[in-house]
């Protein structure tokens, strides 16, 4: 095994060194080794890819569809963001120059911000949140502004915006990811408008991450796209929606001098999406629509179920309106560190969840549940998750 020059031990970059792996992934690992564990802990949809989808690809690779794409992705699955963009935000992007297809939503977020932030550039970040946007800002060398969201429903507010950027004139970038991961909230149509005023009188940049936008359980999603295309880079793709996470397709879209930018970043670090794939993403977003429609209901069937099984054994849980995640508060007569309280769930309860401390400010005494999971998955784990309850009161 060879091991790293002693004259170059701590010489990569700092801002590396100082972030960790994924808490998510990190905690999912640590407790996967536990006999007869039973998990709700990533966003992984436990639905299959539909067959019309996987036909696609799979004669896609039989007609050696195997060359490379050009860097910004298929035109033809750009055509197909772009029309499904102008249905679902009332804005057109132009599929030459305003739709880039990425490695899944995760490098368009990162290809965005190292577009667009220096490092000492502050970004506001709404928390609770997915950790991957701070991680990102701070290998930029960027400032994240985590502001708590928790006392407000979990969703930023026109009036918290205005004193934080009060405090940061500067800051130039906004993270808008709904329906949050980790709390499912979304947000209105009538709430976008009123922080869309804020937004518009200041310098920033939005991130609108909106990749659990076809999984809403209300209200259509509303994007905040439609009130700022000017300012607003959306981030979407087909990971959650589709059941495709493995396939790690993404795309974004915004105004063109940004994308042209971006688009340089995204050659040098991957050159383009897998061919293949793209054209099975191509037929999702053409004719998966009611794929859609039916793994919405059955991920709706799943929060119903879970949320009242919840609030009996004494956890309060968000307004969960959207993606597949309950955020749920620990009863007060348990520990409140949900780390603690999440390893002895996992130990004694044989039932992972995902400690909310790992998702910011205003996280902690919380609990993610995912329920991607089957129903049987799911009444099993309210059966282990009371009798741990009962034997810990």
């Amino acid at each position: 095994m060879p091991e790293l020059a002693t004259i170059l031990q701590n010489k990569t970059r700092p801002e590396i060194s100082s972030i960790g792996r994924s808490a998510i992934r990190q905690f999912d690992q640590e407790i996967s080794d536990i006999p007869g564990i039973l998990k709700l802990t990533l966003g992984e949809p436990d639905l299959n890819t539909p067959d019309h989808i996987k036909r696609i690809m799979i004669n896609a690779i039989n007609n050696n569809e195997s060359h490379y794409a050009p860097s910004a992705g298929l035109p033809k699955l750009r055509h197909a963001v772009s029309k499904y963009l102008e249905d679902s935000t009332m804005v057109k992007y132009d599929p030459r120059s305003e739709v880039l297809i990425t490695i899944g939503a995760t490098e368009a977020i990162y290809a965005t911000m190292q577009t667009i932030l220096s490092a000492g550039d502050e970004v506001i970040i709404p928390t609770p949140v997915f950790p991957l946007y701070t991680a990102v800002a701070t290998t930029i060398g960027a400032r994240p502004i985590e502001v708590d969201t928790s006392a407000t429903n979990f969703l930023l507010t026109p009036e918290t915006l205005k004193e934080v950027l009060k405090r940061h004139p500067s800051a130039k970038m906004v993270i808008l990811n709904y329906p949050t991961n980790p709390t499912g909230a979304t947000y209105s149509q009538s709430q976008l408008r009123q922080l869309s005023s804020v937004i518009q009188v200041s310098q920033l940049f939005v991130m609108a991450d909106e990749i659990y936008s076809e999984l809403c359980y209300g209200d259509p999603h509303f994007s905040i796209a439609s009130l700022l295309p000017e300012r607003t880079v959306i981030i979407n793709g087909i990971s959650k929606s589709y059941a495709m996470t493995g396939y790690r397709i993404g795309y974004l879209a915004g105004p063109a001098p940004l994308i042209k930018d971006i688009l340089k970043l995204h050659g040098f670090m991957v050159t383009t999406a897998p061919t293949s794939i793209m054209e099975g993403a191509t037929e999702a977003l053409l004719r998966g629509q009611k794929d859609i429609i039916s793994m919405r209901k059955k991920y709706q069937i799943r929060r119903d179920y879970l949320i009242p099984e919840l609030q009996k054994l004494g956890f309060r849980t968000s307004n969960a309106e959207g993606a597949f995640y309950l955020f749920a508060k620990i009863p007060d007569f348990l520990t409140q560190d949900s780390t603690a309280f999440a390893l002895q769930l996992a130990r004694k309860g044989k039932l992972a969840i995902i400690p909310g401390a790992v998702f910011g400010p205003g996280g902690e005494g919380y609990i993610r549940f995912s329920y991607a999971a089957s129903m049987t998955n799911l009444h099993e784990a309210v059966q282990r998750l009371t009798k741990f309850i009962q034997e810990e009161k």
